[in-house]
């Protein structure tokens, strides 16, 4: 078992009423946007979007959008909009479905 924490452990998360809510990190300006896994207890994202006007945000919705098979309009930035820091609200997946899909490093 590796160092850091795996997607077993991860909880980063809470279920809500209609999904999920995430903690997630970005990485801006990377060579390719994707998840990367979990780190320090977020959902790490790669996105090869700058932090200029709402540019990375649309990427990380475009990304997880992609990443968990949902339309764009049940991925939902609740927090974070300036920070690499966010919270996002993946309506319409369940806890395991979240769990399932997260890559492990």
């Amino acid at each position: 078992m590796s160092d850091s924490p795996g997607v077993s452990e991860f909880s980063g998360f809470s279920e809500t009423a209609a999904g999920v809510r995430v903690d997630v990190e970005v990485k801006v300006r990377a060579s390719q946007s994707r998840v990367l896994g979990v780190k320090a207890n977020r959902l790490s994202v790669a996105l090869a979007a700058p932090p200029v006007d709402g540019a990375a945000n649309a990427a990380l919705i475009e990304a997880l959008a992609a990443h968990f098979d949902l339309p764009r309009r049940q991925v939902q930035l609740i927090a974070g909009e300036r920070s690499r820091r966010k919270v996002v609200e993946l309506t319409g997946l369940s806890k395991s479905q979240l769990l399932a899909r997260i890559p492990s490093k």
